[in-house]
């Protein structure tokens, strides 16, 4: 659904890519879905598991819901999301939830100027913690139906995605939560950076070249 960016180690080496789809390995991932309160997370969530609009209200703590695809090119992948709330007085629950996840989900609401500052502010402070510092991280640009939602190009120039640690893999995905637009292809792309990390543990140096980074985008 319209633009996508990111970074992942594949890109920066230039190298052959391989096939990451299921199976790999046969364990679920562990995902851990993060944003401010009202971005979407929740109806992202359900959308994934029910696979139709369900109505929700604020979280106010977590949710817990291990969903497995039934179709696409990830059918058959269990993904186990935890959907934490992104009150203000629940935020110091994200670090917590996020210790030792494969996969983080930071959900944006792409017509909330006023607190897209609000945002990058928690983002970079839950990515500083020394075990995220690598952990692959999908970045939905979610309300893209509605009309003056930045566009993904605009929200990595705010979100200040290209000044992350040269370790940390990232894409950024524009998505409609109601109706699903998206999703899966961010979980397809988020699905491959968490791989592609397992399937080389012993090359994280790789990761740390900034001349060698390149970062492509595709409309």
């Amino acid at each position: 659904m319209g633009s996508i960016l990111g970074k992942s180690p594949s890109s920066e080496r230039g190298g052959t890519r391989t096939s990451w789809h299921f199976p790999f390995f046969q364990s679920h991932l562990h995902v851990v879905m993060l944003g401010l309160d009202s971005s979407g997370k929740t109806t992202a969530l359900l959308r994934l598991q029910f696979d139709q609009y369900v109505s929700t209200i604020p979280t106010l703590g977590f949710n817990t819901e291990k969903v497995q695809l039934k179709e696409g090119p990830l059918k058959g992948r269990t993904f186990k999301f935890w959907d934490i709330g992104g009150q203000d007085k629940l935020r110091p629950l994200w670090k917590t939830y996020s210790r030792k996840t494969d996969g983080i989900i930071f959900v944006i609401d792409s017509v909330d100027d006023e607190r897209m500052e609000e945002a990058k502010m928690e983002l970079h402070k839950i990515l500083r913690q020394p075990d995220l510092t690598s952990t692959p991280l999908l970045v939905l640009a979610n309300k893209q139906d509605l009309r003056n939602a930045k566009d993904p190009q605009e929200i990595v120039r705010i979100l200040g995605l290209m000044d992350l640690a040269p370790s940390q893999p990232w894409h950024i995905e524009a998505t409609c939560a109601v109706t699903g637009d998206g999703l899966e292809e961010g979980l397809l792309k988020l699905n491959e950076m968490i791989v592609q990390k397992r399937s080389q543990p012993s090359r994280s140096s790789l990761f740390r070249s900034k001349d060698s980074r390149r970062f492509t985008a595709s409309i």
